[in-house]
This record gives structure tokens, sequence and C-alpha cells, in this order.
């Protein structure tokens, strides 16, 4: 069920729509609805019981326990002050408005390859909900943990900012797939298996994780006879609509939520394209949480 438009928004695109503008602010927000799908905002920021984006959902890592912000258009509790540029920085930059850097527990790393206009777009469509005056909830963390300024340390060793940029040796569908996965969907950081501070090990990306979210192992996702070499695309697609493998089994945890809310709201040939991204992926053996 999608959430209603709140009183200010419809005001606001009614003076839109006596300028013309209609039109163009409405089809913003859709875009923007599909797009949070897509990044899986509903996800984490609605916590289990609560309030749509009013945060408070728990992300248990070995570094503590996250506790999601509220992302709806609260003034004091939320991001209702926000400009689009502190939208864009936070997103691409993991930089908040008061300069503050995130923790990557928040997907920044992949964020930053969403285009602006869809960036923009997303937020369009978080003005748009219902605002909730909830506060948020701080992390409990391990004492190491509970200090940002290492993290600009951490982002010169591990993050890298920019777009995504389609290959020119791939065709659309593929490169469609790329973006979803890669961008928004951000896949990959449930997907594989961390160092000992808390960054994706780049030769291991979508092999899975022995010590996933929620302390959880993820399953691997490349196409090798220990992931998922043998499903179709057709298969997959289908996973991420319904939930159910070609075993017959269904997804559980996160994974559930993820579907729920995310891919299954996806049109089929954004699944396809997903699918396409995902078993053109080079084979790796299932992480097992030991160094190579």
């Amino acid at each position: 069920m999608r959430p209603p438009l709140s009183t200010a928004r419809l005001l606001a695109v009614g003076v839109l729509c006596l300028m013309g503008q209609c039109a163009v602010a409405q089809d913003t927000v859709e875009l923007g609805r599909y797009l949070f799908h897509a990044a899986l905002c509903g996800v984490c920021h609605t916590a289990e019981g609560g309030k749509f984006l009013a945060g408070g959902r728990p992300l248990h890592t070995p570094f503590g326990t996250f506790y999601t912000p509220n992302i709806t258009p609260d003034p004091d509790h939320g991001i209702g002050r926000w400009k689009d540029g502190d939208f864009l920085r936070a997103l691409r930059e993991g930089v908040s408005p008061g300069g503050d850097h995130y923790y990557p527990a928040f997907p920044y790393t992949a964020y930053t390859r969403l285009r602006r206009e869809d960036v923009l777009a997303i937020k369009a469509y978080l003005d748009s909900v219902d605002p909730v005056p909830q506060p948020n909830r701080p992390h409990d963390l391990v004492w190491y943990a509970d200090f940002r300024w290492p993290l600009g340390l951490w982002k010169w060793l591990y993050f890298e900012p920019g777009e995504f940029v389609p290959q020119a040796d791939r065709d659309a569908q593929w490169n469609r797939g790329a973006y979803l996965a890669q961008a928004a969907g951000h896949c990959a950081e449930c997907h594989s298996p961390r160092n000992l501070l808390g960054a994706l090990r780049r030769d291991r990306l979508y092999a899975g994780a022995a010590d996933g979210p929620e302390g959880e192992s993820t399953p691997n996702i490349t196409p090798d006879k220990s992931g998922i070499g043998d499903w179709t695309p057709s298969m997959l697609g289908f996973y991420l609509e319904t939930g159910m493998t070609p075993e017959g089994d269904f997804a559980g945890s996160l994974m559930a939520d993820v579907i729920d809310q995310g891919t299954s709201k996806l049109t089929p040939e954004d699944r396809s394209a997903i699918a396409t991204y995902i078993l053109a992926l080079p084979p790796l053996p299932a992480d097992t949480g030991k160094s190579d």
C-alpha cells in the first residue's frame, strides 16, 4: 500500500499545477517512489511495528548496533529542513548537513553511483510522505567505533565516490541491471564479506558473507556452483518478484523484506536486467568466513 501524499505536498503540487508544472512535479514524485523501492529505503528506515520511515530499525554489526534515522519530512526529527544539496551530499559523499561523516552502515558507498536526477527524485518522493515527529535513537556501538573523526581516514582508504558509468562493451540491459544492483539495490553491501575495518573485500564481491547483516550469513549470488550457477535469468527474476527459489523454498529474514518492499515492486524488465547482470558476474566460491 502506497503512503498518501501529505497535506503540505498536496498544496505544493496544487501551486505547481497553477504554474503549469503539475505533470512534471508529479512525474518526479512517481519516479522517486519507484527509485525509493529500488534503493530499498523502506526496508531499513521503518522499524518493525513502527511508523513508515520514522527510523529505529536496529542493524547489528561487529561494531555494535546502529539504529536507522527518521527520513520523513519532519522538520525537527527527520529531513524536513534538508535542502537538495544536503540530500545529494549525504547519498553521494556520506556527509551530513552538519558536516559529520556517516558510518558506512548507511550504504552511501553504493548510493554515490546514483545519478543526480535520481537522487533528487527520491528526495521529492520523501518530501511527499507524512512527517513523523519521532526522535532518532542513538547508536549503541563499541567504544572504539563511537568516534566519527576516523571515518575520514576510512573513506580515504575505501570510499570511491562517483556516478555509475555505463560500460561501452556491454548492452543496455546489462548496464541497467548493473546500475540497479550496484547503485540502487546495493546488493554487494550484504552479499560480500568485509575486512576487519568493515570495508567490502573487493576481490570477493557477491560471494556471500559468513557474518553478514544481523549476524546472519548471506548466500553467494555469483554463478558459481556454490552460488546460483544453476539458476537461469528467468529463475532469478521470478525469485526477485516472489521470493521463491527454483527448489520451492522462500526467502527469509532481511531478504524477505528486500523482495517484499523492493524488488517485487520493480518492473519485470528491471528484474530481468538485474538477473542479467548478476548472472554475468565472475563465479566465486562462497565465503566461509576464513581468510584466503
